[in-house]
């Protein structure tokens, strides 16, 4: 992990009575770091002491849990835009999961204090991660139900338009970072030859490409609205 400081700060913002979120995401500071991780390099483990909130500024990271027998889950894959690490503003102790940069990653670390300082006297940024959380909260609903009920070929195409940030503010990503079958696997609950038999079958009804990189086409939606 490699530190990063002297970026923009927010004071000019903060003298002309306006409060920026993106600088205030973009900047380093006293409280606030920005760290760069290596691909596969873990940011921090499931019972680390509970810190800080994350917010990812360029990458990729995963987040996932291990039980008590060493069975490992991937419950979320988060891009640029996204926080993690929140449960210590609950009080929560020790991480539930372990986030790992899965591509060179750029994250702002900012300090428990410092977050709910600024929740509290900043409501352009609470606004926004109030939004971000009950977005979230309705996803982890929503994967739920697609554990329950779907098919795990439903599931997989589900997962790859997620991954692609179909549904996300802005245009959906082109080319998805590269992530295993074996993780794809542990994301929705089945083997990773499962997971090839459906990708193959998906590439050969063209609903994505390999092409220098894993391509996913708006098409794919016809595997999870089909009944």
């Amino acid at each position: 992990m490699r530190k990063v400081s002297g970026l923009t700060s927010t004071k000019s913002q903060e003298k002309k009575g306006t409060f920026n979120v993106q600088a205030f995401l973009d900047s380093a500071g006293v409280s606030r770091t920005v760290e760069e991780f290596r691909k596969n390099e873990i940011i921090f483990r499931q019972g680390d002491p509970c810190e800080n909130v994350s917010y990812v500024r360029k990458g990729t990271v995963q987040l996932s849990v291990v039980n008590e027998v060493g069975k490992e889950a991937v419950v979320a894959i988060l891009g640029p835009g996204d926080f993690f690490g929140e449960g210590c503003l609950t009080g929560l102790p020790f991480r539930a999961a372990t986030a790992t940069a899965i591509t060179p990653t750029s994250a702002l670390a900012i300090e428990k204090n410092e977050m709910v300082r600024v929740l509290r006297t900043e409501h352009a940024l609470s606004d926004r991660f109030i939004s971000y959380m009950l977005g979230r909260n309705i996803q982890v609903e929503e994967d739920l139900v697609d554990q329950l009920f779907n098919s795990s070929e439903k599931r997989l195409a589900r997962t790859l338009l997620l991954l692609a940030r179909y549904g996300k503010q802005g245009e959906p990503q082109k080319m998805l970072p590269k992530v295993s079958q074996e993780m794809l696997a542990k994301m929705i609950g089945t083997t990773r030859s499962r997971v090839n038999f459906f990708m193959n079958k998906f590439r050969k009804l063209g609903f994505i490409k390999y092409n220098g990189g894993l391509h996913v086409y708006s098409s794919l939606l016809t595997v999870v609205l089909h009944e």
